[in-house]
């Protein structure tokens, strides 16, 4: 069958396209996983009834009713900030990532170049990032946006480079045997080839831009969940600060989620 056509489901097949991302997120989740989360917020709501008999303070461990009642305190408007944010500097990542690794590929003397200041980028720690970018620029989102992009934008030229290098020799010769143009030989085996290897690179940096958005917020933001872990940071609300975790966590699960569905869309001939 080519591989093209979409491969009819069986009778004992589940029709996972027709399935919501939330859905997705939720039925991945296996029986074990769920016992724990159960399990951690057991002795979650135990440690916070005996924290004072043991000396802790007792905002520092508030019961799961107080975090439910911050859970319903928790604002879309900065949960959409930061989505977008997250989302516009991963697409910037993902074109500057992309065009840099094609040339990489293209030449070796531009990939002796630009490797090392692949490897430099990736080696210098996000707070020093953070640091230049209040030192250097004084727009707060441009500096949020400059913060996730340099970060994300190596990992995803890295691992790029590495899947056009896996891509087979003999496919290679094949193809040009045919004569094909530069756009013609990228579209018809490099993009097939990578796609796979470029949606996981997606689900990591995707899970790091989640993690560096949230610092990068901390410092000048006024909006964002970043910005709200400050707030309750100040007020010693240790509550809206695990309601807000918690909600980038599901965040990060959803966001994943999509990436699984469209995965199976992309890669259904793989089926």
């Amino acid at each position: 069958m080519p591989p093209d056509e979409p491969r009819p489901a069986t009778p004992f097949e589940e029709p996972i396209f027709e399935r919501s991302p939330r859905s997705l997120m939720i039925s991945s989740l296996p029986r074990e996983t769920i016992i724990s989360i159960v399990l951690f917020a057991a002795v979650w709501q135990v440690m916070s009834y005996l924290a004072p008999s043991l000396g802790i303070p007792a905002f520092a461990i508030p019961g799961l009713g107080r975090i439910a009642e911050s859970l319903t305190k928790i604002t879309p408007l900065d949960v959409a900030v930061t989505l977008g944010r997250v989302l516009l500097s991963l697409v910037v990542s993902f074109v500057i990532g992309l065009l840099v690794a094609v040339l990489m590929y293209l030449s070796d003397s531009v990939e002796k170049y630009l490797r090392p200041m692949v490897r430099i980028l990736m080696a210098v720690p996000v707070v020093s990032w953070i640091l230049f970018a209040v030192l250097w620029f004084k727009g707060v989102e441009f500096r949020i946006v400059f913060v996730l992009v340099v970060v994300c934008a190596p990992v995803f030229t890295v691992d790029a480079l590495d899947n056009m290098r896996e891509v087979s020799r003999d496919l290679k010769q094949m193809i040009r045997s045919f004569r094909p143009t530069p756009l013609q030989f990228f579209h018809k085996l490099m993009l097939p080839a990578i796609t796979p290897g470029i949606i996981t690179s997606w689900k990591i940096t995707l899970s790091l831009a989640i993690r560096v958005v949230t610092i990068a917020e901390l410092v000048g933001a006024v909006t964002g969940i970043g910005h709200q872990l400050s707030v309750a940071q100040e007020l010693f609300s240790v509550a809206d600060v695990f309601a807000w975790t918690l909600v980038l966590v599901v965040l990060l699960f959803f966001l994943e989620a999509l990436l699984v569905r469209l995965e199976t869309h992309v890669l259904r001939w793989r089926a």
